[in-house]
């Protein structure tokens, strides 16, 4: 009978670590002291792996281009960034079929999904700016004990931070953030003359700290210290992005799980979906759904060990929805009140990418003005291209369908896709005059860009 318990011990063990991970796991027999002492010893080969793999798609260089830059000033960073195959060039390759691609082998790396920093770990992190301003503002530290990071050392190629707040309700107030990340520290000081009690309260939810998978007080979390958790603003910071990164809980097994880049929630007032692929249909229903079943990677008992915050629809949901339902986009001064550009405002490229835009590119196909989103799913099975081939713990293999997100203010929002895979907007045009099979010329390209810039 002891043999038996052993054995039926043994198996449950091996499940849970092949569902999560055996790094992610602490052994039956082992102390937090020692999960953390295995865990830091394991970080360096993990990071050197990613940071190689990294190295080998794109090149990492901090290069801005000239006279363009976000809204508060950060330089945007010009050029295509994803390496190709060895002989190859971005023309010879847009005359290929998907299947020559495919049986040749020569679809881009950085084009195939983006591991996480750790994909076999996974869960939550944030990069480091944001970790020193938080510990700075709050005393609140969310160092992972386990891995760091992927882009600490490319900062230049990330949002600037902290980013502007523009308020649908106030947009004479301009950046109400006044150059400052918005915490529990100093939220009522900001925003005391500006919003209304209910919409008060819901920002000061959303800077609150609350349990989360690798951030609470259990021995299974992923900082020396027992934490208070995260807050919706800790990824979403100022209602914008960080490119936080987390693995999605609603795939199984791990090696299929996408890395999920932080979208910005500017805008959401306008959209109808949310989560890349769960197709929520409300603010609300994310707001809510996040902290129920997201935060803890969609283990309903993980949840109830490390102390899931279960908000009440009526008076907290709905004042944290009110408030992200006031943040807007960044201003577009060529933009006209339709969302297209003026043309007395707009330069000869800039007009000649818009045309490209709403013709021969197709992007107005899914990206519809004046937000440039349709509000719908498409699925744009990439995994035509490549054979499938797992890359640092991430299986590369068919995305399905993924929500359109929007494209106003989309220079603020780098890098780009679901999961960060196109570093600049360059990137992202070759990336579609691939996978639509456009065939644009290098100044049809140059010129696209131009005109997404100005949105």
């Amino acid at each position: 009978m002891r043999n038996l318990r052993t054995l039926q011990r043994s198996v449950v063990i091996t499940c849970v670590l092949s569902m999560f991970g055996a790094a992610t796991m602490i052994g039956a027999d082992e102390s937090f002291a020692d999960l953390v002492a295995r865990l830091q010893k394991e970080k360096g080969q993990f990071a050197e792996r990613q940071q190689k793999m990294l190295a080998e798609r794109y090149d990492l260089s901090d290069r801005p281009a000239k006279g363009v830059t976000m809204t508060r000033g950060k330089p945007v960073q010009e050029g295509v960034r994803v390496k190709l195959p060895e002989g190859m060039t971005w023309e010879k390759l847009a005359e290929m079929t998907p299947e020559e691609i495919k049986e040749k082998d020569l679809w881009p790396k950085g084009f195939l999904p983006l591991p996480h920093p750790h994909h076999e770990a996974g869960g939550m992190i944030h990069p480091k700016f944001l970790l020193d301003e938080l510990k700075k503002q709050t005393d609140r530290d969310l160092t992972r004990f386990d891995l760091d990071h992927d882009f600490d050392k490319h900062q230049h190629l990330l949002a600037e931070f902290p980013a502007p707040i523009f308020l649908t309700t106030r947009p004479d107030l301009g950046d109400v953030s006044k150059g400052q990340l918005v915490t529990l520290s100093n939220f009522e000081e900001l925003f005391k003359d500006i919003l209304n009690p209910k919409q008060l309260e819901g920002l000061r939810l959303l800077v609150t700290p609350f349990p989360q998978q690798q951030f609470n007080a259990t021995l299974d979390r992923r900082t020396v210290k027992a934490s208070q958790g995260v807050s919706c603003f800790d990824c979403h910071a100022n209602g914008h992005t960080t490119a936080a990164t987390h693995t999605v809980g609603d795939i199984r097994p791990d090696s299929h799980r996408h890395r999920i880049d932080t979208p910005s929630l500017r805008g959401v007032n306008i959209q109808r979906l949310f989560g890349s692929q769960r197709a929520l249909k409300s603010v609300e229903d994310f707001t809510e759904f996040e902290q129920r079943a997201a935060y803890f990677d969609g283990i309903p008992a993980d949840a109830t060990k490390k102390g899931t915050n279960i908000l009440e629809r009526g008076s907290q949901v709905h004042f944290m929805a009110e408030f992200q339902n006031i943040l807007d986009f960044p201003p577009a001064p060529k933009l006209n009140l339709l969302g297209k550009l003026n043309p007395a405002k707009a330069s000869e490229s800039e007009k000649r990418g818009q045309e490209l835009f709403f013709g021969k590119a197709q992007c107005a196909t899914c990206h519809t003005p004046p937000y440039y989103t349709d509000n719908q799913m498409h699925n744009l099975k990439v995994e035509r291209f490549f054979k499938e081939v797992t890359v640092n713990g991430r299986k590369a293999s068919a995305d399905g369908p993924i929500k359109t997100f929007p494209l106003r203010g989309i220079k603020d929002s780098p890098p780009y896709l679901h999961d960060d895979r196109c570093l600049t907007l360059e990137d992202t045009v070759e990336f579609f005059n691939l996978v639509l099979e456009l065939k644009l010329t290098k100044e049809e390209k140059a010129d696209l860009v131009a005109f997404l810039r100005a949105l």
